[in-house]
């Protein structure tokens, strides 16, 4: 066999129409309203404390303490994904984390441009 030669891989299996695949189910719009107001009421409500004499924002464990919820959050999201009875479920909770991300960094950007630093 010359090594210039293609070794021809297998054919794909066509979709029989006697199969039938199981269908995705679960929520999109709920996933994503849930997604994003859950993600905003709990960084609004751990951030109420900040300001305050011996609250857990003081301690060395602020820092890594903002990334366990969106790490939570985001293995939830990817479990439901993967699933099939709850993959619409899971993509809308992974398109609200998303728009956490945007909405939250442009009210960060927004309220920082207003302190002027």
């Amino acid at each position: 066999m010359d090594d210039d030669q293609e070794v021809p891989s297998p054919p794909l299996e066509p979709h029989r129409p006697g199969q039938q695949r199981e269908p995705r189910r679960g929520y999109l719009g709920p996933g994503l309203s849930f997604g994003a107001l859950a993600l905003y009421i709990l960084y609004l409500w751990a951030t109420v404390g900040i300001g305050a004499p011996n609250s857990w924002p003081n301690s060395i464990l602020a820092g890594p303490a903002a990334f366990v919820p969106i790490a939570v959050y985001l293995g939830l999201a990817i479990f439901l994904a993967v699933r099939p009875g709850t993959a619409r479920t899971g993509a809308g909770m992974l398109i609200g984390l998303g728009i956490f991300l945007l909405l939250g960094g442009g009210l960060c950007v927004g309220a920082l441009a207003q302190t002027g630093f």
